[in-house]
């Protein structure tokens, strides 16, 4: 991860946490203020009650008015005698003693009981629970946080994609113009070859520089094809990764030896040739770095119904678990040379180009580390 990309993820994450503190902030003021509110009402209420008669024995217009207007607080009123009234509650009788009781230990935890007096003599008390407005408000701070967290990992997605996208046009342009540069040195030097054939017969230093020559073309093709969707077509896995052994191991140190144990041919994988092979020359690459001296590196398939594993293992130094997935990333080495970029390619051509599944297995420090790439077989494509 780049140094700016840290910066904004960094400033994206506090400008999260100070909207998520404000909301948190706010929320639990508009709740205290609006339990305030319904304190106030609950007073008057209960002043109301106490005042429910006049002093001519008729019933207050404005008392009785009081009493009707609140219809969302639910509230117990327990007299000095037992007697109990309920409001705004239901499904609840007043002869369910149990229910009763539930409730005002449950309004008790809400808020504090109101005792109600009549010519200064305590004649009843009213629990009260929160209405259902208040406890509404309460989940609002929640579905605000969750649509804030939601809009923080779209706009990281966006960018890491953003990101994603410029690296891959990128990588397209750089490997299409390598592949350019390439190929018009090439086609003039495959033009001076034959003259040279047709002009010396029996020279066999030419048949060395004819193979030099198909390998640069090879890479040239190898270039040409980033960027662009591949051709994917049947070939016998045994045959294709034969041929990359062959090649490496007439050109690694006669102290590694790649041992790749045969399976039965006709097995067969969708795949590029140009493509796959680049791949399984970075892992095995990336193999030899690993055991910089003597070493041996396998290399052995395995089919089942639906899948063709190939294992490349390797008795080099190893790596923590934490690099499993690091190793795969462009640009991370661990070498004093090189771009960090063999097995980032690899990861592209397989599971972009080859809808497969790479990964390094196992690994041990000082012990080895095995890498399993897992391909669709022919058939199920």
């Amino acid at each position: 991860m780049s140094l700016l990309s840290r910066y904004i993820n960094l400033i994206v994450i506090v400008f999260s946490t100070i909207i998520v503190i404000s909301i948190l902030v706010s929320t639990y003021l508009l709740v205290q203020n609006y339990k305030d509110e319904e304190r106030n009402k609950m007073e008057i209420w209960s002043l109301a009650t106490s005042e429910l008669l006049d002093v001519n024995g008729q019933i207050s217009n404005l008392n009785l008015e009081v009493l009707k207007k609140n219809t969302s607080t639910p509230m117990i009123k327990m007299d000095y005698d037992g007697k109990i009234e309920i409001n705004n509650i239901k499904n609840v009788k007043v002869s369910d003693t149990v229910k009763i009781n539930k409730l005002i230990l449950k309004f008790k935890s809400e808020n504090n009981p109101i005792p109600i007096f009549l010519n200064g003599k305590k004649i009843s008390t009213l629990y009260y629970g929160n209405s259902s407005v208040l406890n509404k408000l309460k989940f609002y701070p929640i579905a605000l946080i969750l649509f804030t967290i939601s809009f923080v990992l779209i706009t990281i997605l966006f960018y890491k994609n953003l990101k994603i996208s410029e690296i891959n046009s990128l990588w397209s342009s750089m490997a299409k113009e390598t592949a350019h540069q390439i190929g018009t040195p090439l086609s003039s030097l495959i033009g001076w070859i034959e003259l040279i054939k047709n002009k010396s017969k029996n020279t066999p230093y030419i048949n060395e520089i004819e193979k030099d020559v198909n390998r640069l073309t090879t890479i040239s093709e190898r270039f040409g094809k980033i960027g662009s969707k591949p051709k994917l077509e049947k070939h016998d896995l045994a045959i294709e990764i034969g041929k990359t052994v062959k090649y490496l191991n007439e050109r690694i140190s006669n102290k590694i030896k790649i041992d790749f144990k045969q399976i039965e041919s006709n097995i067969y994988a969708k795949i590029n040739p140009q493509l796959f092979s680049w791949c399984l020359e970075n892992i095995i690459k990336n193999s030899v770095d690993a055991i910089e001296d003597k070493g041996t590196i396998s290399i052995a398939v395995q089919n089942d119904s639906d899948h063709l594993c190939i294992y490349i293992k390797d008795n080099g130094k190893g790596m923590s678990k934490k690099l499993f997935k690091n190793i795969f990333e462009a640009g991370y080495t661990t070498k004093k040379r090189g771009w960090g970029l063999g097995l980032s390619l690899a990861k592209r051509i397989i599971e972009d180009y080859h809808l497969g599944k790479i990964k390094v297995l196992e690994s041990k420090i000082n012990e080895g580390t095995t890498f399993e790439i897992r391909l669709n077989r022919f058939e199920s494509i």
